[in-house]
């Protein structure tokens, strides 16, 4: 029986468009022998106009319900997620070939390692690509130092949140994602770093579009004062987690 990473995606239908897309860079994904991937597609609410887009794969599910915003719609699809490893994969985004097996393999060498990111590349809408400067040094991302960065950055934490591959019972020990109007994915992020090491690989990982209609594109994102909300519950929760003492894969050489 083949071992499976499940990649959760969730998606309204200013976005659905993109599904075609995000399944073709999944379809280009080489895994090694015995391990396989299932696509759990999500809609943030009910209607008819995201159906349509969802490509015909035997490995796609595909389910709508309440609208919550991108982090309920995530952790709701965890209810049939089946697998060792969960990827975030956002609706309008793709992966660069390889970004799978990557992710796999440097979880699979190290049992101590939670979770892993890549490098990404904003994609416009002329189809060029632009980088941005702050990646680490390929390798592990220590306790802590996604938190420390974030913290003295504006908020900005540099490794990317929509680039996320987590071993499954870690991410549901954490609850999933917050409950948060955005940044629920970097609330995350900084939950896992601060209970557990991670890992960053230089390649790029994830093509992560910029287009009028995305979330994270809207002015309520930017808003002065729910953005401070946002990081101060972000960050509460993260030195909690990492004042509990407790933290994953510790133990001998930890």
């Amino acid at each position: 029986m083949s071992r499976r990473i499940v990649v959760v995606t969730a998606v309204h239908a200013p976005s659905a468009a993109f599904l075609p897309e995000a399944h073709a860079s999944l379809c280009e994904q080489v895994l090694p022998a015995g391990w396989e991937w299932r696509w759990l597609i999500q809609e943030d609410g009910r209607g008819d106009a995201v159906r349509p887009h969802v490509p015909d794969d035997d490995r796609i599910s595909f389910r709508q319900g309440r609208a919550g915003g991108p982090g309920v719609a995530r952790t709701m699809a965890l209810a049939r997620a089946e697998g060792e490893y969960v990827k975030v994969l956002d609706a309008d985004d793709r992966l660069t070939p390889g970004a799978l097996a990557r992710d796999l393999a440097a979880l699979e060498a190290d049992a101590r390692l939670g979770w892993a990111t890549s490098r990404a590349l904003d994609l416009l809408p002329d189809g060029s690509t632009v980088g941005f400067p702050g990646d680490p040094a390929h390798g592990p991302v220590e306790r802590g130092a996604v938190l420390d960065f974030w913290k003295a950055n504006d908020f900005r934490a540099q490794v990317h949140p929509a680039t996320l591959f987590v071993r499954h019972g870690l991410l549901s020990a954490l609850g999933g994602w917050m409950a948060l109007p955005a940044s629920e994915d970097t609330g995350l992020l900084l939950a896992l770093n601060a209970v557990s090491r991670g890992w960053f690989s230089a390649p790029v990982g994830l093509l992560y579009r910029k287009w009028a209609g995305q979330v994270t594109g809207q002015q309520a994102h930017v808003d002065t004062a729910e953005r401070a909300a946002r990081a101060a519950v972000v960050e509460a929760r993260a030195r909690a987690l990492g004042a509990l003492g407790w933290g994953f894969g510790l133990g001998e050489g930890a």
